[in-house]
Order: structure tokens, then C-alpha cells, then sequence
């Protein structure tokens, strides 16, 4: 049985591990931390404090605010607690606090939890060397209330195609606005969209000369990343110390 520390537990995220979790087998819910803000009023059993009910071997789920995951790296090291991150909008300083702790412990981090996405980033791998010099778009959709914009997972998948095209730092360009000439070959355009309902819809267009090509994902429940989630913590919970991305739990699955 695998004990689960949620952190954010009142959030879009939260609400859906909760619920998936109850009827997940192998897991046990062991205690949900919130600011006392956002903690529901017929709730008074959860608390706010992580430090106050995390043990030895316990997995924290995180979905809460940089702030606060950079905090649960700090506990997860000092109690010896496994980490699975999924806050987006850290800066490079938190990400590098968030990696010092996997020097003691696992840490699992990752933008997006649907193992469909991690399939569409795969296929992506798949499909660039064969389109070589097309012009690469990555267009995302969320829900009006998303904090961060754009999207972790949209900067994911350009920083996939910078990286494996050897594109430079400056290679994403976020939304156009008048007159720019020529689109540079070495460019990546990221668009996002706020609006709605949208769980998250991430498409990504490879334009060349009469033709194009589309991948796209689209979450139609956040259930899909709650499964994604918990099945990170149950690999976490079994793993040496280290920085880990999602990729881990295919790379497990076969051996």
C-alpha cells in the first residue's frame, strides 16, 4: 500500500486524484494539505502544514504553487519522502532547489501527466527527422482560470523540437504581432488559448512546401492525469534517489 500525501489537495488537480485514488487500489490517501484558504468547509480534518504528517516513505503528489513545491522538496529530503511534482511556472532557481532534493530522494517531475501526451511526444520524436527544414507550431487550450500561460506541456514539446533540431535558446517565438518579415526557419511559434472549459488540447502543426502535418492531444477529463499521476508515485515509491521525468514509467515497463 502506498501512502499519498497530497499537496494542493483543493485545486482542479487535487479534486481528481482524491476521486481517482478512492477507487484506485494500492493507494492510501493519507492526509490532504492546502492553504487554510482553500481548504473546503466540510473538510476540517485536512491540514496545512506538510511537515506536520510526513514520514518515511510516504509519496507527496504535488500540485500546488512554486512556493510551495519548492517547500516540499526541502521536507521530502529532510523526512525521506518520495516527490511527485507536476507544478508548473517555477523559475530556474526553484527547478534547481526541486533537483537538489533528488540527490536524497526520487523526484518525479513533469507539465503534463496524461500518458498520451507522453505518447505524443514520443511520436513527435518520430516524426521530425523525417520532415527536415518544416516549420514547426505548437498551439495549446486551457480553461479560463489557468494561472500560467503558456502552457508547461506546450513549452515541453518546443523545447523537444529546439533541442532535437539543435535550435538555440531564442528559438520560441509566443504569438506574432505586426509586421516581422519573413518567418525565420529556426523558429517555433507557441500560441496560447484561455477560454472555457478546455481540460487541456495541445496541437502540434509541421507546415512544408503544399502540405502539413497535425498531432494532437486533447484531455477530455483530468482523470487522465490523475491515473497518469498516481502511476508516477508508484513508481516513486520504489526508486532510488534521482530526478526522474514521466518517461521513467515506460523505460520500467520494459525491462
Amino acid at each position: 500500500m502506498i501512502s499519498v500525501v497530497l499537496l494542493g489537495a483543493a485545486g482542479r488537480m487535487g479534486r481528481a486524484i482524491r476521486e481517482t485514488a478512492a477507487r484506485t487500489p494500492g493507494f492510501h490517501l493519507k492526509a490532504c494539505v492546502d492553504l487554510a484558504s482553500a481548504v473546503p468547509a466540510a473538510t476540517r480534518d485536512w491540514g496545512t502544514d506538510l511537515a506536520r504528517v510526513l514520514s518515511a516513505g510516504d509519496v507527496v503528489l504535488d500540485f500546488s504553487a512554486p512556493g510551495a513545491t519548492v517547500e516540499a522538496a526541502k521536507r521530502c529530503a529532510e523526512r525521506g519522502a518520495g516527490l511527485v511534482s507536476g507544478t508548473t511556472g517555477l523559475t530556474s532557481a526553484q527547478e534547481d532547489a526541486v533537483r537538489e532534493a533528488a540527490r536524497t530522494v526520487a523526484v518525479l517531475r513533469a507539465a503534463n501527466f496524461s500518458l498520451g501526451v507522453l505518447a505524443l511526444r514520443h511520436a513527435l520524436a518520430a516524426v521530425l527527422p523525417l520532415l527536415p527544414g518544416w516549420d514547426v507550431e505548437v498551439v495549446e487550450r486551457h480553461h479560463r482560470d489557468k494561472q500560467d500561460s503558456p502552457s508547461g506541456t506546450a513549452i515541453s514539446l518546443a523545447h523537444d523540437v529546439a533541442e532535437q533540431r539543435g535550435y538555440g535558446p531564442d528559438a520560441l517565438r509566443h504569438g506574432r504581432q505586426g509586421r516581422l518579415g519573413t518567418r525565420s526557419q529556426m523558429e517555433i511559434g507557441v500560441h496560447a488559448l484561455r477560454g472555457g472549459s478546455w481540460v487541456g488540447d495541445h496541437q502540434i502543426v509541421l507546415a512544408g512546401p503544399g502540405e502539413c502535418v497535425e498531432l494532437r492531444h486533447v484531455a477530455q477529463d483530468r482523470t487522465a492525469f490523475a491515473s497518469g499521476a498516481l502511476a508516477a508515485a508508484g513508481f516513486v515509491a520504489h526508486a532510488p534517489a534521482g530526478f526522474y521525468t514521466l518517461s521513467a514509467l515506460w523505460s520500467a515497463a520494459t525491462r
